[in-house]
């Protein structure tokens, strides 16, 4: 197994920067997901490690070794890419053992990984096959089966399960988080999707622009995030953004909007001075309470649909002229959902953003 470590990574297109000096150290055996909005620089930045992009500036190292000039057969790492790119032509046998037949490996020795690595996939009854005859959640297995073969030092998944539907991404999912927990080998993963970033990362990379934007564990980011396109992206449903602008009122302190006042959690970045500053609230709608308590404060609202999910329904409404989205147990029934006119805030479920920088107040040191 390797780590991998990309110090000060920049990537160019001409003139046109789109990687801005990335730095990130994946561990031994980490599996690390790239997560942010199409055109982030993402894949770029894995198919650099791939050695299918050259890096402008900065070093590439995988198992302490440096590779930037290193050609990408000769790194020892193995891509799962997002189009399959099996072989129409050969069967699930032949598409798995090709790497191997290419490295002059002995027959017999490639019929027995073969083998091997059909029974981790589930694949034995399907290697006479060919591509055409496989659904696409097996086709995307068969892909894996290629790049596990080779026992590479480094995984590449490049949105592996984007051409997948619903339930096949959510099969697909559950088999490569337990695939790297079998086989232990570091893993970098590219999605667009937060939901696959938060259910198979050790530990997320969020990106936007070319720069990273966030390091953490899922729940780090989901309860930490650094700033509000954090905070927005990470979440489903996204947390809810409302402008305001704050008031001092003693040794407390509250956010304004219309005729609305929220009590605020004490920051240390706001004090008294802060009188009118802009700021927005980042409110998750798991953190909306429908009943009114002790600490609470609250705003008044008017329904505009329910999205019933079974034991959960999604609350929509608007909010300063901006949909708003609360998620509420139903208790297997909607109707003492249908008339509400409040939702209700403990001061320590609103998270405080500078309005200008978009950072958030009181950001915890640990994740700095």
């Amino acid at each position: 197994m390797a780590g991998v470590t990309l110090d000060k990574i920049v990537k160019c297109y001409g003139d046109i920067e789109v990687v801005h000096g990335i730095d990130l150290n994946v561990a031994e055996k980490e599996f690390v997901v790239l997560v942010g909005p199409s055109g982030c620089g993402k894949s770029t930045t894995l198919r650099m490690v791939a050695g299918l992009e050259e890096i402008t500036d900065g070093t590439l190292t995988i198992d302490d070794r440096l590779v930037n000039n290193v050609s990408p057969k000769d790194r020892d790492v193995a891509m799962v890419f997002q189009n399959y790119a099996l072989y129409p032509h050969l069967n699930v046998a032949e598409n798995i053992a090709f790497g191997l037949r290419i490295r002059k490996v002995p027959k017999d020795e490639v019929t027995k990984q073969v083998a091997e690595v059909a029974e981790i996939l589930g694949l034995t009854e399907y290697l006479e096959r060919k591509p055409a005859d496989l659904s696409g959640g097996q086709r995307q297995r068969v892909a894996m089966g290629r790049a596990i073969v080779r026992h590479p030092k480094v995984f590449l998944f490049d949105e592996p399960l984007s051409n997948l539907d619903a339930k096949l991404r959510t099969q697909m999912r559950a088999e490569i988080k337990r695939l790297h927990k079998r086989l232990g080998v570091t893993s970098i993963y590219v999605t667009h999707d937060q939901v696959e970033a938060m259910t198979l990362a050790d530990r997320i990379v969020v990106m936007a622009d070319g720069r990273i934007e966030q390091i953490g564990t899922p729940m780090d980011l989901f309860n930490h995030p650094k700033n509000i396109f954090v905070a927005s992206f990470i979440g489903s449903p996204p947390m809810n953004q409302i402008e305001a602008e704050v008031e001092t009122r003693g040794d407390k302190l509250f956010a304004n909007f219309g005729d609305n006042s929220l009590e605020l959690p004490a920051l240390n970045e706001l004090s008294g001075s802060d009188h009118g500053r802009k700021v927005t609230l980042g409110i998750r709608p798991e953190h909306i309470m429908t009943q009114a308590d002790a600490d609470t404060s609250s705003i008044g609202v008017e329904l505009d649909l329910i999205e019933t999910l079974g034991s959960e329904a999604l609350l929509h409404t608007t909010v300063m002229d901006k949909p708003f989205v609360v998620k509420a147990e139903t208790h297997g029934d909607i109707k003492h959902l249908e008339n509400l006119n409040a939702f209700h805030f403990k001061p320590g479920m609103i998270k405080v953003f500078d309005r200008e920088t978009g950072n958030v107040f009181d950001y915890p040191e640990r994740l700095k």
